[in-house]
């Protein structure tokens, strides 16, 4: 099985330390820590010069702060999966990270053994929110008009998204370039009015996409 490679950007060297020390056992080796940088602004450059699969996050750092951090390592590395991570509960924070392009958000009071499933789940195109922050995000924007107007071809895609479909598969599935799927991806996002995949999956729950065979 690959090894993860993971990059840490936080302020507290404590908390990024233990996170290189106990994310590897907790994985059974699978996870490696491969850089850390407390710098948000190096956020990018070190996304460039380490290539990690996944990144976490802290947003709760000084400026340009962990929003922006999240951003560089999207414009940076696009392929590499970001997790944000804080130790407040501000949900209006979390929200912003997810639409500034974050996959997940876990509260920085999870257990590194129970960090590992949620990483893993990322990487395998997941999107990864607390009960709480998933509750507020079922609030989902959308037009139930708009939604009715998609045509076969954008349900069908939203529908694979909400499956939890990742990217490669769906490229695979459709045989399309994964660019083409990523293209396909942002515009059906702004036609549901919604920022991310996870709001998307959230409102095809709530209009009975999944449930319709169509």
């Amino acid at each position: 099985m690959a090894q993860v490679r993971t990059l840490v950007v936080d302020d507290h060297p404590l908390f990024a330390r233990g996170l290189e020390l106990l994310l590897p056992g907790a994985s059974e080796g699978r996870v490696e820590v491969v850089g850390w940088t407390s710098e948000a602004r190096l956020a990018g450059s070190d996304a460039r010069s380490k290539l990690p699969d996944l990144a976490l996050v802290d947003l709760m750092m000084p400026e340009p702060g962990g929003l922006r951090a999240i951003a560089a390592i999207r414009r940076a590395l696009p392929a590499c999966r970001v997790v944000a991570m804080s130790g407040s509960d501000d949900q209006d924070l979390a929200v912003a990270a997810l639409e500034a392009g974050a996959e997940a958000f876990l509260p920085k009071s999870t257990e590194p053994e129970a960090v590992v499933t949620p990483l893993l789940a990322v990487l395998d195109g997941w999107s990864v929110v607390p009960a709480a922050l998933l509750h507020r995000l079922t609030a989902a924007r959308g037009d139930p008009e708009l939604v009715r107007a998609l045509g076969g071809a954008e349900r069908h895609l939203w529908r694979r998204l909400a499956e939890g479909r990742s990217t490669t598969q769906i490229a695979t599935e459709l045989h399309v370039s994964e660019r083409s799927v990523k293209r396909m991806t942002a515009a059906l996002l702004r036609s549901l009015r919604v920022s991310t995949r996870m709001e998307a999956a959230t409102l095809a729950g709530q209009v009975g996409l999944l449930a319709d065979s169509g």
